[in-house]
């Protein structure tokens, strides 16, 4: 687990250091941090994500890489949806809201256009991938 953790600091150094882009595997790509809070620790917790914006609406997914379950941080957005991103330069606090039914499959598809490795992400798993909105409180 420590080759991931370091992994995602390095793109959250990376991210902060250089107003929201990365190179490397996510060059180009839209991505956000996530900061939420631990369900089981009550611990602050950042994760980098690839991310899809639509106008002023931003929708991550819990890929976690095909995996056969949810990533962390979606057990912990569940738990405590109340969140901070991380957008380019821009910090704001927003709520994660799970997106159900037609909406979220129309979101997947749009994002495995973008991105097609999300495609083999839900080749390699039998679940439903959740895709969540980052609401931003105003």
């Amino acid at each position: 687990m420590s080759d991931i953790n370091d992994w995602n600091t390095q793109i959250i150094k990376e991210f902060r250091e250089n107003d929201g882009k990365v190179g490397g595997q996510f060059e180009g790509a839209p991505l956000v941090l996530l900061n939420s809070t631990g369900a089981k620790t009550g611990k602050p917790r950042t994760n980098p994500l690839a991310a899809l914006v639509e106008d002023d609406r931003v929708f991550i997914f819990a890929s976690k890489a095909g995996a056969p379950t949810n990533p962390d941080w979606y057990h912990n957005i569940v738990a405590n949806p109340s969140v901070t991103v991380e957008q380019g330069t821009e910090r704001y606090a927003a709520n994660a809201a799970v997106v159900e039914a037609a909406e979220r499959d129309r979101l997947f598809e749009i994002q495995k256009q973008r991105m097609p490795g999300f495609a083999n992400y839900e080749a390699s798993t039998d679940r439903v991938i959740p895709v969540i909105e980052l609401r931003r409180v105003v």
